[in-house]
Order: structure tokens, then sequence, then C-alpha cells
């Protein structure tokens, strides 16, 4: 299997990888389906059944708003977040949509996206089809999609995978567990990051363009600190939580530079856990851009894309010799151990709960950050493996099916999880107990274990309990 960095870090649109970023994906992919095979002129209507999670939670997680958009043929990384409100109300007040930017057809959005509550398809939790007909309402084409987390989707002949097929990509270094990885760096005498530098040329890319790409992921992500630390408000959705990053922001006394970069005052050093405050303040940032449906980084979801970019921020300001090369050296490593995830376990909140989300993206904000502090292959490994040990059994379970409440939250925890993960492994020789493969698998019987109220269906925990008292 051949999986990229930037199939994990990718540019994308709130609220969540699996129910936003994956149902606009496939839309698009069925709408381009239907240009690809000629059908486009001859579709007179399309339907949206949503089914599993999907449908549990997928009103709070603005599926119904991605996939309008993705029969438009807006795509996640492209679309104008600022211009979203505007290309729905039009389709609400016409009763039409055009169709891959091109053919009009009518279109009721109550009615043409169904969110099949009580059914589910047998791939995956997160199911869905789209069909297509013609004027007199003969059925032109129908497919299933699934989204299997991290903005991966997959169609019905992948049916029951938890993660991307293969593609014919030879990797120069091939990898699928952390084992192999750590055999590969002792073989080769080189660190991970040099290794996923090496693995990701041969998807086509020099170098100089990889580190060039990964940057530009960081500048996105700083962008969406930087906005989120400067937009207050009420997050939408119906829970009315307040926006606090903008608050935290002006506490803690902090500025944004021409760079985007929210920077801490480090001439107060009288609180020692002041660097504390401001790694809550990256990820709280981040999450609540990502509920209000900003531009994110999937990292690699979504519900937890605050944590990379809140430990890289702590990375900046507070590791003595951060440079934009440490930065690089974190995402090659960060992206090494989400590969491992996506293989050996699952990313999916509906597939595993947020042990899958949130502790994948700890597991791998605790590796980079090892990584870029000078950690040896062997502590990069132990890092990964404390993050995640300590979330294992973390259910997914959102108010109001709101990437909100526990969610945002839970990033800022997480993300000190990390760096704490970290700074233990980099404080022993790589030696530990439970490997990182261990845990991962730990991590899926775990998911495979849970009930499924607890995942990602705001059918049990914090989502029934808060909404009872």
């Amino acid at each position: 299997m051949a999986i990229s960095v930037f199939d994990l870090f990718k540019v994308g649109i709130g609220p969540s990888s699996s129910h936003t970023v994956g149902p606009m994906k496939a839309a698009r992919t069925f709408v381009a389906g239907l240009r690809r095979d000629g059908a486009l002129e001859r579709v007179g209507s399309v339907r949206a059944e949503l089914y599993g999670s999907l449908a549990l939670t997928g009103k709070g997680h603005g599926s119904d708003t991605a996939v309008i958009l993705g029969l438009l043929g807006e795509t996640p990384e492209d679309v104008d977040v600022d211009a979203v409100p505007r290309l729905l109300e039009q389709v609400r007040r016409d009763g039409r949509l055009l169709l891959d930017g091109e053919r009009a057809i009518a279109f009721d959005p109550g009615a043409d996206v169904d969110f099949r509550r009580k059914e589910s398809l047998p791939g995956h939790p997160n199911g869905m089809r789209f069909r297509a007909f013609d004027a007199e309402g003969a059925e032109l084409r129908s497919t299933v999609y699934y989204s299997v987390g991290g903005g991966f989707v997959v169609d019905e002949q992948a049916a029951g995978a938890d993660r991307i097929k293969a593609d014919d990509t030879s990797l120069p270094h091939p990898f699928g567990t952390a084992a192999e990885l750590l055999e590969l760096c002792r073989e080769t005498g080189m660190s991970m990051s040099s290794i996923m530098l090496a693995n990701e040329q041969a998807f086509g890319r020099t170098a100089g363009q990889v580190r060039s790409e990964l940057l530009e992921i960081w500048r996105v992500m700083r962008q969406c600190v930087r906005r989120g630390v400067t937009t207050e408000g009420t997050l939408p959705g119906g829970l009315k939580v307040p926006r606090r990053a903008h608050r935290l922001y002006r506490q803690l006394g902090g500025a944004c530079d021409a760079a985007g970069l929210a920077k801490p005052d480090l001439t107060d050093l009288s609180d020692p856990m002041r660097g504390s405050d401001w790694v809550t303040l990256y990820a709280l940032a981040v999450n609540e851009e990502n509920a209000a449906g900003g531009r994110v980084v999937t990292a690699p979801t979504n519900g937890a894309a605050g944590i990379v970019p809140a430990v890289l921020h702590y990375y900046l300001h507070f590791a003595q010799g951060a440079s934009d090369e440490g930065v690089v050296r974190f995402l090659l490593t960060a992206g090494a151990i989400g590969i491992l995830f996506k293989e050996n376990a699952s990313i999916s909140g509906a597939e595993v709960g947020c042990q899958g989300e949130v502790g994948s993206a700890s597991s791998m904000a605790a590796g980079g950050l090892a990584e870029a502090l000078g950690g040896t292959p062997e502590q990069v490994e132990n890092a990964a493996e404390i993050a995640m040990e300590h979330n294992l059994g973390l259910t997914c379970d959102p108010i109001g099916g709101l990437v909100q409440v526990p969610c945002i939250e839970r990033n800022a925890l997480a993300s000190v999880k990390a760096i704490s993960a970290a700074k233990i492994a980099l404080r022993g020789d790589g030696h530990h107990f439970v490997s990182l493969d261990k845990a991962i698998r730990t991590m899926r019987d775990t998911g495979r274990d849970m009930m499924d109220k607890y995942k990602e269906t705001s059918r049990g925990g914090l989502a029934v309990n808060v909404i009872e008292c």
C-alpha cells in the first residue's frame, strides 16, 4: 500500500473530514462520473441517501451542505468558505441546482438529501448512495460510496475497507508496521523523516517540492490559528457554544505577526505552565474554526485537526533552534505514524471512536515533536506509543451531532498530552514495554468491541446525558 503524507494532511473545510469532506468528495466524484460518461446532459434530478453515522449525526456535521456543494462541483480544498452560505441559500430559494456548475436540475434539499437514520450499508458506518434520474424519472445511475475517515472515500467495490486501496506506486522504503519502519531506520541509518522524504519522491515530487508543499500545509495551519484567535462570536448549530480562543488570546497578551503567527509573550515567565496555556489556545483556535465550517487542514481528521498545529506552534515558539526544516521533519514523521494507524487500524470515529481520531493525532504529534527535537527513531516510536496508549478507549459522543462538545477541548488536552509523551520519550533511551504496533492493534480491537452508540452516533455518553440533564 502506498499512502502519501499529503493524503493525511489535506486542506479542506469543517466541521468533519468523514461527514463533510468525504460526502462532498463523493458527490463531486459522482457528478464527474456522469460527465465522463456523457450522461450529465440527461440528468433531470439527483437524490443523495445517507446511512448509519452519516444519517445520525450528518445534520450537525453539515453532511447535507457538503452534498450540495459537491453536486455543484465544489471541492473541499478550493471552495470559498465565505461564499458557502450564499450558494446554499440560492439552491434553497430557487429549488434548483447547477449540477457541476452547468446542468440545471430541480433540487429540494429537504427531500433530495435523505437521512436514513434507521438503516445502514454493509461496508462501513459512513455509507451513502447517490442516484441520478432522467427527466421522466428513469434511473440513470446509482453508486454507493463510503467515507472511511480523514476525507478518504471508497466506492462499493471496496466495501468493508477502512482504508484506501493500494495503488501501483513502488516505494523505495516500504513499511507496514512500526517495527518494519524502525528496522529500515537501523539498516539505512536514516531517520523516520528521511525515510518518508525518500518515499514521497516516488509519488512524482522532488525533495524540494515535498518540503515546499509541507510548508504550505504549515502556512494554512498558521492562518487557521490566526483566524481562530481573531474571531469572536458563537459557533453555529444550536448549542450556542461561545468561541473562547479570542478571549484567551487577549488574556495571554499575544500578537499576530505579518506571517500570521499567533506569538506568545515570552517575557512573562512567572507561571511555569504558561506554555500549556498557549498550546491550549492554538488547539481551541483551530477547532473553533473547524466547528464554524472554516478552512482547516485535515490532520488526520477534521475532528482532531487542532492537535498537530498546536504542537507545531509549541515547537516553533518554545523549542530552541526551531526552524522550517524542523517543521518539515515533524510533518513527515507525523505522516509516517498516521499511515500506520490508517493501514493497521482506523482513523474514523464512526469505526473505532474518538481514539481513532484524537488518539491517532496525538500520537502523530508526539512522534513528530520527538523527531523535530532530535530524537532517535526508537524515541520517536516511544513518544507515539505513549500518546496512543493514554487515549485508548476514547469514545466519540458529540453533543447534538456537532463537532463542538467535547471535541474542541479534547483537542487541547490531547495536544498537551502529545508534548508530555514526547518529553517522556526523549528522557529515555527508546526502550519501553509496549510497542507502537501493540498500541495500534489494541486501539483497533477496542474499537471493534466498543458499542455503536459510542461511535459518532450521538446515541450515548455525553451526547445523551447532557441533553437529558
